[in-house]
This record gives C-alpha cells, sequence and structure tokens, in this order.
C-alpha cells in the first residue's frame, strides 16, 4: 500500500514512487560494473544512502589519471609532460625527442582530479587531486582495475611508431616491442628522409615484397639504426618497471584483485598483470632499482626481428619496423618461448599484431642485456 502525503493547495496525494527501490542490489551492481569509471562512481555515491552502500562492492572499475604531482613543486602538471629518468647521454649524441623524455624527478606521483573531498593532495582551480590508491581506497571488491595514463612517457619524433607491453609479477615476465621509423599508407606514397635510421630507402613498387631474404643490411649497425632500437628498448623497459613499481600498494591493499592493466590514451604502452602474477608480487616484494623509484630490470635475452618495409595488407606501410621479444634470462624453461608467434601477435592491436606475425617469420637475432 503507498503511503500519502498532503498539499495544502490541490488535497492529498499518493507519495511518489522510486522506481530504483524496485531494482535488487545485484541489478544496480550490473550497471555500476558496467559504468567503472571511477569518477562517475563517486557521483553516483552521493545519489542516496543505497548507492553509497553498493558502490563499494563494485568489480571492476577504470582510473583515468589526470595529471603528475611532483615533491618539488605543489602544482599538478600533465603526465606526457614529465617523462622518465634513466638514460641520460646514454649512447652519444642527443636525440632530442628521445632524451627530452628520459629525465625525470625521482619523487613524482599520479593523481586524479576529483571535485572536492577529503585528504586531497594538492588543489589547483577547486579541484582536489588524489593518489589512484587514495580514490581505490573504498572498494572492497575490486577484481579487475584498468588505470589509464592521460600519454605514452615517450616523446618520439611524428611519424615514429614506438608500442610496447609488458607482463609483471614482482619482476618483469615479458616484454615486447614493436617499433618503426615512420608509418604510412601506401595509397599516398611518400619516402620521408630519416637521417641516420640505417635502413635502405626502396622507392619502387616492391615495398613489402619480401625480396631482402629476411637480412639486416649492414648500414643499420653502421648508420645509427641498431642504436636508436636500443634506445627504444631500454626507455621502453624503464618506463613498464616506474609504471610497475607504482603499483604496489593498490595491489598490497586489494587482495581481491584479478586483473590489473596500466596503459596510456596514446596505446603507447601496456602492462598487464593477472591473477597469479598479482598474488607472486603480494608474496615476493619487488627488487627496487637503486637510481629511481622503479623496478629493477632483469638480465635480459631479447630476440629481434627487422625488416626495411613492411607492407600490411591494411594498406599501412611501416619503414624500418622492428620488432623485439624479451624475457629474463633466468626465467623457467616452462615459460613460453620469445619465439612463439601467438604469444608476440596477440601483444598488440591491428594492424600492429599482422605485423607482429609477419616480422616473427623473418631472420631471428639475439641480443643479451644486464640487469638494470
Amino acid at each position: 500500500m503507498s503511503s500519502v502525503y498532503s498539499d495544502p493547495i490541490h488535497g492529498t496525494h499518493p507519495e511518489p514512487i522510486d522506481h530504483f527501490d524496485r531494482l535488487p542490489d545485484s541489478l544496480l551492481l550490473l550497471v555500476f560494473n558496467m559504468i567503472g569509471d571511477v569518477k562517475a562512481l563517486g557521483r553516483c555515491c552521493v545519489v542516496s544512502r543505497r548507492f553509497h552502500s553498493l558502490v563499494p562492492q563494485v568489480e571492476n572499475v577504470v582510473v583515468r589519471v589526470d595529471c603528475v604531482i611532483s615533491d618539488d613543486d605543489c602544482s599538478p602538471f600533465p603526465l606526457s609532460n614529465h617523462p622518465l629518468q634513466a638514460l641520460g647521454q646514454f649512447l652519444g649524441p642527443e636525440r632530442p625527442s628521445l632524451n627530452k623524455t628520459l629525465n625525470t624527478s625521482s619523487s613524482s606521483s599520479l593523481s586524479v582530479g576529483l571535485g572536492g573531498g577529503e585528504d586531497g593532495e594538492r588543489d589547483q582551480g577547486g579541484v582536489t587531486h588524489h593518489s589512484p590508491t587514495q580514490v581505490l581506497r573504498n572498494f572492497n571488491e575490486l577484481r579487475f582495475l584498468r588505470i589509464e595514463l592521460p600519454g605514452g612517457e615517450l616523446g618520439i619524433d611524428d611519424g615514429v611508431l614506438l608500442k610496447w607491453r609488458a607482463d609483471f609479477g614482482s619482476t618483469l615476465d615479458s616484454c615486447v616491442i614493436l617499433g618503426a621509423a615512420s608509418v604510412f599508407n601506401n595509397v599516398h606514397f611518400q619516402v620521408p628522409d630519416h637521417g641516420n635510421d640505417g635502413f635502405c630507402i626502396n622507392n619502387g613498387s616492391n615495398v613489402g615484397n619480401g625480396d631482402d631474404n629476411g637480412s639486416i643490411p649492414e648500414s643499420f649497425y653502421t648508420s645509427g639504426g641498431l642504436k636508436l632500437r636500443v634506445v627504444w628498448t631500454i626507455s621502453s623497459l624503464i618506463a613498464a618497471s616506474a609504471r610497475h613499481y607504482l603499483l604496489q600498494s593498490i595491489i598490497a591493499e586489494h587482495k581481491t584483485l584479478d586483473s590489473l592493466v596500466l596503459t596510456d590514451a596514446d596505446g603507447q604502452g601496456v602492462l598487464c598483470m593477472n591473477g597469479e602474477q598479482l598474488q607472486e608480487l603480494r608474496v615476493k616484494p619487488l627488487s627496487a632499482s637503486s637510481a629511481s623509484e622503479r623496478t629493477l630490470v632483469p638480465a635480459l635475452n631479447m630476440r629481434l626481428w627487422y625488416a626495411p618495409h613492411l607492407d600490411l595488407p591494411n594498406g599501412v606501410v611501416l619503414q624500418g619496423a622492428t620488432l623485439v621479444a624479451i624475457r629474463p634470462s633466468e626465467q623457467s624453461a616452462s615459460k613460453k618461448e620469445v619465439s612463439d608467434a601467438s604469444w608476440l601477435s596477440s601483444a598488440f592491436e591491428e594492424p600492429y599484431g599482422t605485423a607482429a606475425k609477419m616480422l616473427v617469420k623473418r631472420r631471428t637475432y639475439c641480443l643479451e642485456m644486464n640487469s638494470f
């Protein structure tokens, strides 16, 4: 029986029905899980006491980070302008677009801008900034967490392709890096000038025909091509290990987590951890690098594939295409081999998954790298 309320002008009327009260908690939780976005869920919390009690039970949450806050500067600044420290003047003359991205304060944190609230770290323009750890603290049933940075850490020249995916437990399990000196559509084919990239330009109709027998040209070693790929590899590993280091407190506080992904809006890099890897980090603390706030990268075995030109089925052409597959030197023999094409191709969305499949069929070059 519905209740009534008295209106002094129009008389007595039935009290309006709140149709949300008719929905079971399980259905509301399904809706909240589909929303995912942590800021939207925060707004849902203030709608009603019921919503406030249900939101902490959400299992699927997406946190979009707004900026990085440095302890040396109380004002937040965009993450895309806050790169990673490590290489410095590594490997000779400065490459402005790469080297400028490899210097950073060692005391900085990610932050999420929220409209007010308690325990904010900084306040800028009426927006209180919280760390992802603070934002997630009241979620008690987290199973699937995705954190998205506003941009990749590695500044690269326009037209250059650099993508990576890394899987971590307490340390690096694997990393795949795909790079190219340029990406363009062969319908509007123009050969860009890449200076000392070190690959042979073929300005004919046989681009990507595979008539180069899969070997790396001598100019790749003498004109800076290999040196550039080493910089790409090390800087990608540093970016991945710095992201991993930031996740410690979140992983420790949320023992229900089954999947954690830390990516960026540019699609440059993706760090992934599954349930087994998350548990490994909880019972076996990571080893931190003495140089900066990042996880120590172990000694590595790497395999490299290279193609001066790679003509993809959708008309995209990669020049100076390079695929690097990385695993720790001491990794168990039971793990997947770095030459497993399915593992490599699944690391990237199309058309770059196809590019990885094509590259892994070419001649393989093996490298090793010490821990850093």
